[in-house]
């Protein structure tokens, strides 16, 4: 994607120490991994790559997504090779920490083992690039078959959180909340995707009743000034995908992204591309895109990247040396 930034703020952005913290991995399955098993169905770039290409719904991006992921993900050998991908193409943006999660249910739909495919995306991690694994799961994920999958996640080792996803016009089951009080007890960090389609309510609801501190994308908090005040006394991280919600049609356009509101109110978000497979994004269009449309001067920028280091799950040692690298 294009953003009409100057070379010197393209520079800027490309040197500076960046994280992604909020990145599906079968949403960042790399196109050519399709296309080197079918090369005619593959050979075009997508539609919903364009600029200005807006999704119909949350449905048909939905579809899309797994039908393609689906014709790749068939194996733990297979997630392996994408995180390979994936992960040369964050270092290729200076990218030095990344959180990203897989979907509980391709457990179920592959018959695959968790642990082999946590395993597989770990062990592709380049030396010099911290990864974090969490794994991603529905509002009605909790099925007689799933379930005991889930519960036994808990003792998942490398496992780093639980990150609930998918649709907020389903209620918010019982369970989750039980769920996500024992994966702290666990030693698990613990998010939720909230305020995308879902109201402001909901952003309100995963920290209150989750005890989540990252809430995933949180935009529709816009809608309700306490909201944002509330994440704020609590500290709360919004990880935000801005080309996402605005090719989802969360966000009209660019150029009205909270994200500006946020930020100015002292609301610590971070910039991830979320499912970059769906959308023909990348990091850097990301902070191209707050420079362009949304006014972010490089010191802003700057404090972007950097909160994303202050919620990366680092020790303190390696924290402080990376941070060091913004003085």
């Amino acid at each position: 994607m294009e953003f009409n930034v100057s070379n010197k703020t393209r520079d800027f952005i490309h040197g500076l120490p960046k994280t992604e913290t909020h990145l599906h991995i079968e949403g960042a399955l790399p196109y050519h991994l399709l296309r080197s098993i079918d090369p005619i169905l593959y050979e075009k770039p997508q539609a919903c790559w364009a600029t200005d290409y807006v999704w119909e719904n949350f449905e048909a991006f939905e579809k899309h997504l797994i039908d393609n992921a689906l014709k790749w993900f068939t194996s733990a050998e297979r997630y392996y090779e994408a995180a390979q991908s994936i992960f040369a193409e964050h270092q290729r943006q200076n990218v030095r920490y990344v959180e990203t999660s897989f979907h509980a249910g391709m457990i179920e739909l592959l018959g695959i083992s968790g642990r082999e495919i946590l395993a597989a995306i770990r062990s592709a991690a380049p030396s010099n690039l911290e990864v974090r694994v969490f794994l991603g799961m529905s509002r009605n994920s909790y099925t007689q078959k799933l379930g005991p999958v889930l519960e036994d996640a808990l003792s998942w080792e490398g496992l780093s959180g639980f990150d609930l996803h998918g649709l907020e016009s389903l209620p918010l089951e019982p369970w989750t909340e039980h769920l996500w009080r024992k994966a702290r007890d666990h030693g698990l960090v613990t998010k939720a995707h909230a305020g995308e389609f879902g109201p402001a309510a909901n952003v309100r609801e995963a920290i209150e009743l989750l005890g989540v501190s990252r809430i995933e994308h949180g935009v529709r908090a816009i809608e309700d000034p306490s909201v944002i005040e509330f994440a704020i006394d609590n500290n709360i991280s919004f990880d935000i995908c801005p080309i996402s919600n605005v090719k989802l049609g969360v966000v009209k356009n660019m150029y009205s992204h909270p994200i500006r509101y946020f930020y100015d109110k002292g609301l610590r978000c971070t910039v991830s591309t979320d499912d970059p497979f769906s959308f023909g994004n990348c990091l850097e269009d990301e902070y191209a895109a707050l420079s362009s449309a949304c006014n972010f001067n490089h010191d802003q920028l700057k404090q972007i990247a950097r909160n994303g280091f202050d919620v990366a799950l680092l020790d303190d040692s390696t924290r402080s040396a990376l941070i060091a690298e913004f003085i």
